[in-house]
């Protein structure tokens, strides 16, 4: 057989001849359209052995094998009439039309006659063969036909085929269609009536419509005004509650059908504020018991069907208010609202002004306080409404976005050797960086021996970068000098400390600054930083050159009065012992820088003051006084020999 080319189209033998256009009245062609489908509907095959060939003969299609809009068109007007005469036929016998016509063979039992045509239908559009709309308008002509108990089971055949009516090449001919269909039948439903039904639907179009549809979303927040809740206005003979309290708590239901309306005006905002504050009072003032909440066993109320509505009349107040379902669906509603009030994407007009925040967060936590009380369960309660509010949250920023499709497509899997995991090899140290650089010294021998595998830049190279930017002239930046750089700076310090002392003694003055080489810096930085201050470090330094002359001028005058000594022949013994005990006290004084007391008596005022500035002399001075004082040793003892 010859493959049929995209479009309407249909499935023809190869050797089956050309046939001129038969241009016969539109009626007699749908009747015999008709009969051949009554014919087909009654075999009790399945449709893919006869689908095919009943269309082959029923179509007779002009050249090109393919089915032009004119023939197309003819079918489904045919195939709709037949659906309307067997939906007929089953009013008229009292059947339900489902079940219309069907049998019960020897064997096994039968389809009613519609399901057959829809059957063989459904066949046709699934393999291409007639258009792929057709089956879902032949639907929705059935439910417009039906009554409410046939459109269930019309229904579940939808339900019942609904993986085929969802694949693509049937789903963009006919999703339109379907989602008027849906929305027909949930109009005419009854919302506190046929709540299982409407359920049903709502899952349906859930499953048959994707997630990111933007018609099943509500993207302009649009609320069902509709849905009045009808109260007593004047108060009835013989009532025994306050009647004030009865309008002021169904009065609440006003805001809750349309909560855009709150925040209208003001006033709105404030009426609606106060009688939630009443409700609040009264509630508090009136808690359950754990009797009341066993005498109301939610769970058995959960399992059984109840109405979506509570009844208002004055004479169950009392009553309702001692129910902890009734509480809790109060109670619910209001966080409802209050959620939708912060709901994120809000303009700036409709958003609440601050002191309306304020209140919406005091009346919010009075609410969860409530429903935390509410018996049984009343903080596992809590916790679900909590959670269900919190993904709401995610649902309304998604409308706020433009509804993005979030499907991801299944990622096809290779088949052969590319499916087949290559094995990680083995790493020695736990990562590929580590393992490469212990692997590489093994691979490059003469990696460690190589004389610029670890250099160590010259205090010009590396202080160069820091010197451009002190440079005013180039114009950088202060905040990307490298002054900035912790790890630019702590490198320096360190090199400067071992290759440039003189340089590193400038930074307690002028900082990082201060280490960079003059004949790095321009004229007029280099003034600055490498200038000569007086400094207490140079007061210093200057004091112990000071007490080395002093120190210098005491050996020489003890030298020169021991010389006149024995060149005069005339001192007394007394005079001779004195000489040598000062030049012995004097090396004592030369060598431990600090003099006995008994030393500093045999010492002149003007040794013992040049002996106290010796001892506040630094390490540096300390060693050029023992220099010079083994030079004094020296010429004292050759001064000594000639008297021995």
């Amino acid at each position: 057989m010859t493959e049929a080319p995209s479009g309407l189209r249909i499935l023809l033998h190869q050797h089956q001849k050309e046939r001129n256009p038969v241009h016969i009245s539109s009626h007699a062609d749908r009747d015999r359209v008709i009969e051949i489908f009554k014919k087909a509907i009654l075999k009790s095959d399945s449709p893919d052995s006869f689908a095919l060939q009943t269309v082959q003969e029923a179509i007779k299609p002009q050249r090109q094998t393919v089915l032009v809009q004119d023939e197309n068109q003819s079918l489904e007007n045919a195939l709709r009439t037949l659906l309307q005469e067997l939906v007929s036929s089953a009013v008229q016998s009292g059947e339900d039309i489902m079940q219309y016509g069907q049998s019960i063979d020897d064997q096994e039992s039968t389809y009613g006659q519609i399901p057959r045509l829809l059957d063989i239908v459904l066949f046709l559009c699934e393999k291409g063969h007639v258009e792929g709309g057709m089956i879902f308008q032949l639907l929705e002509d059935l439910t417009e036909m039906s009554t409410m108990r046939d459109c269930k089971e019309v229904f579940g055949y939808i339900e019942s085929k609904q993986d085929i009516l969802g694949k693509p090449e049937l789903f963009g001919r006919g999703k339109l269609v379907m989602l008027r269909t849906c929305n027909q039948l949930l109009r005419r439903l009854s919302k506190a009536n046929d709540v299982v039904f409407c359920g049903r639907i709502l899952m349906f179009l859930a499953h048959f419509f994707p997630l990111s549809e933007r018609s099943a979303v509500n993207i302009k927040g649009v609320f069902n005004i509709s849905n009045e809740t009808n109260y007593e206005k004047d108060a009835p003979k013989g009532i025994s509650i306050d009647f004030n309290f009865y309008k002021t708590f169904w009065s609440l239901q006003e805001h809750f059908r349309n909560p855009a309306s709150t925040t209208v005006a003001p006033t709105k905002w404030h009426k609606f504020q106060s009688n939630l504050t009443v409700v609040l009072d009264t509630f508090e003032a009136q808690p359950l018991s754990e009797d009341d909440g066993k005498a109301n066993n939610l769970e058995e109320e959960e399992s059984a069907a109840f109405n979506i509505k509570y009844l208002t009349s004055s004479n169950l107040m009392g009553l309702e208010l001692k129910d902890p379902s009734f509480r809790r669906h109060i109670l619910v509603q209001c966080l409802i609202l209050f959620d939708y009030l912060k709901a994120p994407g809000k303009n700036e007009k409709d958003s609440p002004s601050e002191s309306m925040k304020e209140e919406i967060k005091t009346c919010e936590v009075r609410v969860k306080n409530l429903l935390e009380t509410i018996p049984p369960n009343g903080k596992d309660f809590l916790h679900s409404i909590e959670h269900i509010l919190e993904r709401e949250k995610n649902w309304v920023w998604w409308k706020r976005d433009g509804c993005p499709p979030f499907e991801k497509q299944p990622t096809e899997r290779k088949t052969g050797h590319d499916s087949v995991k290559k094995r990680r090899p083995r790493l020695r140290l736990g990562n590929r960086e580590l393992h490469q650089l212990w692997t590489w010294a093994d691979k490059n021998p003469n990696a460690l021996t190589d004389p610029q595998r670890v250099r160590t830049p010259s205090i010009t190279e590396y202080w160069k970068p820091l010197a451009e930017d002190m440079d005013v002239s180039a114009g950088i930046e202060e905040e990307y000098h490298h002054k900035n750089n912790r790890v630019y700076c702590w490198k320096g310090l360190r090199y400067s400390s071992r290759q440039d002392l003189e340089g590193f003694s400038r930074f307690t003055d002028h900082g990082i600054e201060g280490l960079v080489p003059s004949e790095l810096l321009p004229p007029e930085v280099r003034s600055k930083f490498h200038s000569k201050p007086v400094s207490e470090r140079s007061k210093r330094a200057k004091k112990e050159e000071e007490s080395k002359e002093s120190v210098s001028h005491a050996e020489d005058n003890q030298i020169t009065n021991s010389v006149t000594d024995i060149d005069t022949g005339g001192s007394t013994e007394l005079e001779e012992s004195t000489a040598p005990m000062d030049a012995e006290a004097l090396v004592s004084i030369t060598q431990s820088g600090a003099p006995t007391p008994e030393e500093n008596q045999k010492l002149s005022p003007s040794e013992a003051g040049n002996s106290e500035a010796e001892v506040e002399v630094e390490a540096e001075a300390e060693a050029e006084a023992d220099t010079a004082t083994r030079t004094t040793d020296g010429e004292v003892d050759a001064e000594e020999e000639p008297d021995a």
